[in-house]
């Protein structure tokens, strides 16, 4: 089931590139999470997981859930594929396992571990190497991409997103906080969106556009984060983070063959980078554990 998830979410980049050029990139995020929202609503009460007392308690959570990695993330993510590749894109973002796991070190008292430093290494060259178009030669002529430095934005608000999870989620079950924050979320988007006065280009949108749309509200968020909540109950969280290391990949393979992307060596070193970065801190648990079996 996990094995869906990073694809669904690889797909997101391409298709929302595509999307943006015909709704305006707000507007997009808007109607995305608007829709999801209102299924993930459905999917609550159907199965029974409202909890009005324990929103109540967490509500400053969720507000802040759905102001970062909702809104926040996603105005940043959709205006800085105007601006820089899919795949640029999804490389900065496959980076946030890696800063998660130091800001749960640095505010959430998680112990610091040396492999952290290594794959943050890892990551950020892999990272440097993509947005400076490659390392020492590229930083002479050196000129700030818009897109990729808005996608750090969005790497930022993930980042926090993650973290004051962690915490919500202590009270509340993954679902019903998923579906409240995205709710929360769609409506200031909803608002953020009026000054582009793109609703009238949703109508128009053409089946291509409505197609994508389709992918992104049903497949990669309603879908997507069911599973991704399914995979870390049955399997735990460090193990299913391991599985983001395919979202650069798939994003990568359906940029090039779905929507004709050239793809330079930059980008494939620094997907290595990254997954390398991202997969040294990742394991540390599973090995870990594998010795400590070997010794028994």
């Amino acid at each position: 089931m996990l094995l869906l998830v990073p694809l669904f979410w690889g797909g997101v980049f391409p298709a929302g590139k595509h999307i943006i050029a015909e709704v305006p990139p707000i507007t997009t995020a808007a109607v995305r999470f608007g829709l999801a929202g209102l299924v993930l609503l459905s999917i609550v009460w159907a199965k029974g997981e409202w909890n009005g007392a324990a929103v109540k308690r967490q509500w400053r959570g969720l507000v802040l859930l759905a102001l970062t990695g909702i809104f926040a993330y996603n105005v940043f993510f959709f205006v800085a594929l105007r601006y820089t590749s899919a795949v640029n894109g999804s490389l900065i973002m496959a980076t946030s396992p890696v800063f998660i796991t130091l800001g749960a070190v640095l505010f959430l008292k998680e112990r610091w571990n040396p492999r952290l430093g290594i794959g943050l290494t890892l990551s950020l060259t892999g990272v440097c190497l993509v947005v400076l178009g490659g390392l020492p030669y590229g930083a002479a002529s050196f000129s700030f991409n818009v897109g990729d430095l808005l996608f750090l934005g969005a790497l930022g608000c993930w980042v926090l997103h993650g973290l004051i999870g962690k915490v919500v989620m202590q009270d509340l079950s993954p679902l019903l906080t998923t579906t409240v924050s995205t709710v929360i979320g769609s409506l200031l988007l909803v608002l953020c969106s009026l000054p582009e006065k793109g609703w009238r280009s949703v109508i128009s949108l053409s089946a291509q556009g409505w197609a994508e749309m389709l992918y992104m509200m049903v497949c990669a968020t309603v879908i997507a984060f069911l599973l991704w909540n399914e995979g870390i109950h049955r399997i735990g969280a460090g193990k299913a983070s391991l599985y983001m290391n395919l979202v650069p990949i798939n994003a990568t393979w359906m940029a090039v063959f779905l929507y004709g992307t050239l793809i330079s060596w930059q980008q494939f070193a620094g997907m290595g980078l990254v997954i390398a970065g991202v997969s040294f801190v990742m394991l540390d648990g599973g090995v870990k554990k594998l010795f400590a079996r070997q010794v028994g």
